[in-house]
């Protein structure tokens, strides 16, 4: 079975957040099964790519309006992922040093859309299965079946997966003047509410589509930013399939990225070797509890109230615990946090940016993750963090309900029900109970990273979803 992965992002080549590592790690564990999973992006001008061979596999031309432009897909040589990567330029508009925030970038989607679709045509290849992530593919189920230059591929089956719906890609009527020509009387399917909805031409159009876990599914029915009476309605071919993590990246025994690689057997003294060195590098006290917070900061992870959660945290407990924040992507929440910093230097450290490489660092060195996410399709962090022991703390909400389950409950985590601050300001106070409890650290680390959160299983479920008829 020849399946094609469709996607802006794909670790390590281009990675904004968990789509990536999604699209990295999935088509991996496909080849491991048997299939012939391929992964299909945007060219840009990125590390791996200057630092990788690459070779023209096509050169050929799209149309955009009275625009013609020149389209090269190269392949790299030497399958250095562990499967066969393809990249789309353009020049023009596929050929950038980011994947997104372009003024023009709803015409730089439906370019590389159009180009992979003529490419396949053009070469007569055709995939069983056409692999749509996000809203950045999902015109692609009905461009294969309703535009007639793409009519070799009609018929192929499309499986949309919707890693977050509040991103939807919705753009206005005048953007389907740069798309491919397709059947005018089909022109509903592109449209959602008085505008062209790629989300949700991919959950009308592909053949099957998934959410990232159950609990986002489930939610997904009740709230889908305007999406909820058609994702109700298209519900047969909906399925919630949970995310997995690579862990062959995420192993602590034999991380690159850590000062000191360690196991479930020595995850007490490899932990506490690690917070050590990351505590000197950023003048913290490692006798401390060191609670962490990795990610975008965008209102959907609740990373605007990180402030008020780590201020209070701190004063109320008396400084007896150490927050550590890597992130970006809120300027006037960098700035509030970096005042902050200067206020609460003996307890607070933070880094500004995207560092897989310190992210790591964090994870195997942190006592607890903090996630006090709004939305949650799924979340990896919380996989990562447990991989590495280290305890995680969430907002009952999406994938994380998936996950984590309480320690109150049997589980293993901190769960708490209420987006806010009081509720996760009392669950870290929670938490800094079990720290104190040294035999029951090493338990829950022991449960924690035995846990099994590869993509086996949902790479599994993915491929019976291929073969359904």
């Amino acid at each position: 079975m020849k399946v094609f992965h469709l996607s802006v992002e794909c670790f390590p080549v281009a990675k904004v957040g968990g789509l990536a590592d999604v699209v990295g790690a999935l088509p991996k564990y496909q080849k491991k099964l048997g299939i012939d999973a391929k992964v299909v992006m945007p060219w840009y001008n990125k590390p791996f790519v200057q630092e990788n061979e690459f070779e023209v596999v096509f050169d050929g031309f799209i149309h955009q309006i009275h625009h013609m432009y020149q389209v090269m897909v190269l392949k790299e040589k030497h399958n250095v992922l562990g499967y066969e990567l393809y990249l789309v330029k353009i020049p023009g508009l596929l050929d950038r040093d980011n994947v997104y925030g372009y003024f023009d970038e709803n015409q730089q989607f439906i370019a590389f859309q159009q180009a992979v679709l003529h490419w396949l045509s053009a070469m007569q290849i055709r995939p069983d299965v056409l692999h749509c992530h996000d809203s950045h593919t999902g015109l692609v189920p009905f461009m294969v079946e309703y535009c007639p230059d793409f009519e070799f591929l009609k018929g192929v089956k499309t499986i949309g997966t919707i890693h977050n719906g509040e991103y939807q890609g919705s753009m206005d009527w005048y953007m389907s003047n740069f798309m491919p020509r397709f059947d005018a009387w089909k022109w509903g399917l592109l449209d959602w509410k008085g505008r062209i909805n790629p989300l949700a031409t991919m959950i009308k159009c592909c053949h099957e589509f998934t959410a990232v876990s159950q609990g986002y599914l489930d939610e997904l029915y009740e709230e889908a930013q305007g999406l909820e009476e058609l994702i109700r309605q298209e519900h047969r071919k909906a399925h919630g399939i949970i995310n997995g993590i690579d862990v062959e990246v995420w192993n602590p025994a034999t991380d690159s990225m850590l000062d000191f690689n360690f196991s479930v057997e020595d995850a007490t003294e490899g932990k506490r070797k690690n917070k050590e060195k990351l505590c000197e590098e950023y003048r913290l006290n490692p006798d401390l509890p060191l609670f962490s917070f990795i990610g975008r900061f965008a209102g959907e992870k609740g990373a605007d109230m990180l402030p008020d959660i780590i201020r209070r945290a701190i004063q109320e407990t008396g400084g007896e615990l150490n927050f550590i924040v890597l992130g970006s992507g809120n300027l006037h929440l960098e700035h509030v946090l970096k005042e902050m910093k200067k206020e609460f230097h003996i307890n607070f450290a933070l880094d500004l940016g995207y560092k897989e490489y310190l992210s790591h660092k964090i994870y195997a060195s942190s006592d607890f993750l903090l996630m006090p996410s709004r939305v949650e399709p799924c979340g990896l962090n919380q996989m990562y963090a447990m991989r590495y022991g280290t305890i995680p703390i969430v907002r009952y909400t999406g994938g994380l309900k998936d996950t984590v389950k309480d320690i109150a409950s049997g589980g293993y985590g901190l769960n708490y029900t209420f987006p806010g601050v009081d509720d996760a300001v009392h669950t870290i106070k929670r938490a800094l109970y079990v720290y104190m409890d040294e035999e029951l650290m090493k338990n829950l680390r022991n449960v924690i990273m035995n846990l099994d959160f590869s993509w086996e299983n949902s790479a599994k479920k993915y491929i019976t979803l291929y073969e359904k008829k």
